[in-house]
């Protein structure tokens, strides 16, 4: 079977070699890196969010980030959450906000899946 390509997009199954190759640096290296950075940033600052006493762009920025990694790479996360404890109760704290928990939960929201910038592929999550 031939696979056409417009405008030199591939498709997951060209990238897969690469992306299999690539995703264990991700995950053992760059998710750790960068979620323990900001995991400093929270203890240093010693607050419960990252700007002043309530809650910033920053903040929901991280939330979204979280989430998404969460359904992108499930394992991966699991193992990083006792790491990370400050990041998951900030995200916590996020959720349970009353307007952002009623969207969380309404039908405006739409759920990951398989065409957002969040894209949960098991073969890259051992």
């Amino acid at each position: 079977m031939r696979i056409i390509r417009s405008r030199g997009v591939s498709t997951y199954e060209d990238q897969l070699p690469e992306a299999k190759r690539r995703a264990p640096v991700f995950v053992g290296e760059r998710i750790p890196k960068y979620l323990g950075w900001f995991e400093r940033v929270l203890t240093n600052g010693g607050g419960k969010y990252f700007v002043g006493r309530t809650v910033s762009y920053a903040d929901l920025s991280m939330f979204q980030m979280l989430s998404g990694l969460d359904y992108a790479f499930p394992n991966a996360m699991a193992r990083m959450k006792p790491r990370i404890p400050r990041l998951r109760d900030l995200a916590l704290r996020v959720s349970e906000r009353p307007r952002i928990a009623a969207y969380l939960t309404s039908a405006r929201r739409i759920p990951f899946n398989e065409h957002g910038i969040f894209r949960h592929y098991p073969a890259l999550d051992p």
